[in-house]
């Protein structure tokens, strides 16, 4: 990279210098603000994994998920989920979430949710699962090694949502997101109050993955004060800096998220092209979970 130099007026009241993670972050704020509204916010920088244990992880290595660990949310089966979303989440039921073969497996199937099989169903046609870990986890480093599901209609994703606020005010992080019917191509993208999709103004980017049904990769979040990135495999691919000024709106990524991994099906986007009901099961499998805590 050649140098930068960047001329700050004195009255900004910022000191003159600052460290090449500060200037970098400072850059990319400056950039960023200048183009309000873009939805690509597209970087190729390294993901480089901290040394050491990991703070939190699940080697997924028992013989059923850790109710310790994770919960089930089951909270909208009965009035529907969100995006026109046509899943129902199933409650600590193997045939949906299971231990196997040292991975966890979210397992996407195609059967009618009745209230005479489910007490909270919603007369859904599949059944999946929804795990929120129990416990938040805030500034550090994300790996999750997952293969994922191709069916079309299936909806994968491993995200972060903050335990409490409303949406998208309290904002999401979305560390992979892939639809079925375009199974080449990963999303990393971020939500707040002045940049969400339903605004057009989400901030992202996408990653061509030919593989990403056929193999397991590592998608990551490098979540620091100053700024996120998200990547793949040790290659970042979206960045978005946090703005110069507090702005809860465009930046409410200031306490600590629980991470979420669930196969939806259907939706305002996994549905776009139909689904395919010939293609079901569709697995999502996750090789272990990571997060080294920032220090």
């Amino acid at each position: 990279m050649r140098n930068v130099y960047l001329c700050i007026p004195k009255a900004v009241g910022i000191p003159y210098r600052l460290g090449r993670e500060e200037t970098m972050g400072l850059i990319l704020a400056v950039l960023q603000a200048a183009s309000l509204g873009a939805a690509n916010y597209a970087v190729d920088v390294p993901m480089v994994v901290p040394e050491g244990a990991p703070s939190f992880a699940d080697e997924f290595r028992g013989g059923t998920v850790d109710a310790h660990t994770w919960r089930f949310d089951t909270s909208r089966n009965a009035v529907g989920w969100f995006n026109n979303e046509r899943q129902y989440y199933a409650r600590d039921r193997s045939a949906n979430a299971r231990i196997e073969e040292g991975a966890l497996v979210i397992e996407a199937r195609h059967e009618r949710a009745t209230r005479s099989r489910f007490r909270d169903a919603g007369g859904q046609d599949y059944t999946s699962a929804k795990l929120v870990s129990r416990q938040p986890l805030g500034y550090g480093f994300f790996e999750i090694r997952a293969k994922l599901p191709c069916g079309r209609g299936a909806w994968p994703a491993i995200w972060l949502l903050p335990s409490s606020g409303s949406w998208p005010d309290r904002g999401e992080i979305d560390v992979m997101e892939m639809v079925g019917w375009d199974p080449n191509v990963i999303h990393a993208t971020l939500h707040s109050g002045t940049f969400n999709h339903r605004l057009g103004t989400q901030r992202g980017a996408e990653r061509h993955m030919p593989t990403s049904c056929t193999a397991y990769h590592r998608y990551q979040l490098d979540w620091r004060p100053g700024a996120i990135t998200i990547g793949v495999d040790g290659h970042g691919y979206m960045r978005v800096a946090q703005p110069p000024a507090p702005d809860h709106g465009a930046w409410p990524f200031t306490r600590p998220y629980n991470l979420i991994l669930n196969v939806a099906i259907g939706g305002d986007w996994g549905g776009q092209k139909g689904i395919d009901d010939a293609a079901f099961p569709q697995a999502m499998r996750i090789d272990y979970v990571r997060y080294w805590k920032a220090q």
